[in-house]
């Protein structure tokens, strides 16, 4: 019951608002994103009694001939990524100005919300691939009609690159089905275990492509930066701080367990992609004077760190990934409101015109700080754990690797401290002297987001309990448990 009401709860806010939100909408959204963290909360607590309470599940027959069903589940893993998009969403809302959208853009963020907890709750390989292209139309829309400038030709783009991967990842879950005769997941982990080595290659080329076109990895990257950069704030806060989980997620619960030997052979190749990922966009962050695209270019580095220590397939890098997509989501979303603040009162996202907005904003000046420092993993914040235990589990793999990933560790404390220079400190200038005040909305916003960063740094063990048994059975199917 409780997995149908977070999936269901958010199709119900969109058709609440579309036919009766009016000008009431963000209110609206913000009241319902906070019922929907409370049910998150309670299901946390059912599972912390009872991981096998019947709450937490629902099987349902759906398409009998094909034998597809309506199963959907809140284990540990799912758990944390819906606590991961429902601890986000409220933060989202909170961002947005009173008239900064029409009525229209919520009902499709609510709709793409409640996809996107589909995704992370599905246990059927059909319903999971009807929810992953789901959560793809609203975002279009969103960007279509809110995007900034060539939002057409960007959007396409975005949207041919995520259908190309998501075909390459349905015609091997048919694969999969054929051999199993049953959407059910555990029986398209045992169709996947019984194949041979080559038909496992070919399926595990075919999931990843999927997955790696939303993360995105190196080279199936390049709709991202300027997705990102022409996307309304909170389009950009929706795509990074959880939709490209869905393919973090994915790779993590249908990719590692489901063809052992196509992840045995090809572990070095997507390996090295993600690795590669990591150092080119870290450089190209480096390079940016815009401050939103420099953000999105670091994302694509955090992520290739995460898809190392996912394909690393031992329970330490796996166990980091996850601590690490929940700290990005948080820490990301933090960026891009700091960024919006900063467009908001200048104008412009070039850093080389900013300069001394500490002296006339203090206080924005030292929340961004905090999560500056959150963004470089430093101890005690929630991006050091995760980070840590990424680069131990690559370390555990391969030691060449591990060199080559901590490099994400110095280019990202390098872009991250001199964005932070550029932009907040030195001498204010003609058009850093009149930055305002912040509003009360977005000093509650930055403080919330600051309080998380040091809470999930300092209590990191609650969640790595709530994952422990899960990343296990994900390890046990792919017969490479490391210690």
């Amino acid at each position: 019951m409780l997995a149908n009401l977070l999936i269901l709860f958010p199709f119900a806010v969109a058709a609440l608002i579309y036919f009766a939100g009016g000008r009431s909408a963000k209110n609206i959204s913000l009241a319902a994103a906070l019922i929907l963290f409370l049910i998150n909360v309670f299901a946390l607590r059912t599972h912390s009694a009872d991981a096998t309470n019947s709450l937490l599940k629902s099987d349902l027959s759906w398409i009998q001939s094909i034998h597809a069903s309506w199963l959907v589940s809140l284990d540990g893993m799912s758990l944390f990524m819906t606590l991961l998009s429902t601890l986000i969403v409220p933060l989202i809302f909170m961002s947005i100005d009173e008239d900064r959208y029409p009525k229209g853009f919520y009902p499709l963020a609510w709709m793409m919300i409640g996809a996107m907890i589909g995704v992370f709750t599905a246990k059927d390989g059909l319903l999971f691939y009807i929810f992953w292209e789901l959560a793809l139309i609203p975002i279009y829309f969103i960007c279509l009609l809110w995007g900034g400038e060539h939002k057409a030709k960007i959007t396409f783009k975005f949207f041919v690159y995520t259908l190309f991967g998501s075909l390459f990842m349905l015609a091997a879950l048919i694969y999969l089905y054929n051999k199993a005769g049953s959407w059910d997941i555990n029986a398209l982990y045992a169709a996947g275990a019984s194949m041979s080595s080559v038909e496992q290659c070919l399926v595990f080329w075919g999931l990843f492509l999927g997955f790696a076109v939303k993360m995105p990895v190196w080279p199936f990257h390049t709709w991202q930066p300027d997705t990102y950069t022409n996307a309304p704030t909170q389009a950009t806060m929706l795509l990074s701080g959880i939709m490209l989980k869905m393919g973090t997620y994915g790779a993590i619960r249908w990719l590692v367990p489901m063809v052992p030997a196509g992840l045995s052979c090809n572990q070095n190749a997507v390996m090295v992609l993600s690795i590669i990922g990591i150092v080119y966009a870290s450089i190209i962050a480096l390079t940016q004077k815009d401050f939103k695209r420099m953000v999105a270019w670091s994302s694509i580095g955090h992520v290739g760190l995460i898809s190392a220590g996912i394909f690393a397939a031992n329970a330490i890098g796996i166990k980091g990934a996850f601590l690490q997509m929940l700290a990005h989501g948080i820490n990301v979303v933090g960026l891009f409101f700091i960024i919006d603040i900063i467009e908001k009162r200048l104008g412009t996202r070039d850093m080389t015109l900013m300069g001394g907005i500490r002296s006339v904003n203090p206080k924005l000046a030292l929340l961004f700080l905090f999560i500056t420092l959150g963004s470089v993993a430093l101890p005690l914040t929630n991006s050091f754990v995760g980070e840590f235990l990424l680069l131990n589990g690559v370390f555990l793999y391969n030691r060449y690797f591990a060199l080559f990933a901590g490099l994400t560790v110095i280019f990202g404390a390098v872009y991250m401290l001199r964005a932070y220079q550029s932009t907040m400190l030195g001498e204010s200038n003609k058009l850093t002297s009149a930055f305002g005040a912040l509003n009360s909305n977005e000093k509650m916003l930055l403080v919330v987001i600051s309080i998380l960063i040091i809470v999930f740094g300092l209590f990191p063990n609650a969640l790595l309990d709530l994952i422990g048994p899960g990343v296990e059975d994900i390890l046990l199917h792919s017969k490479t448990i490391i210690n």
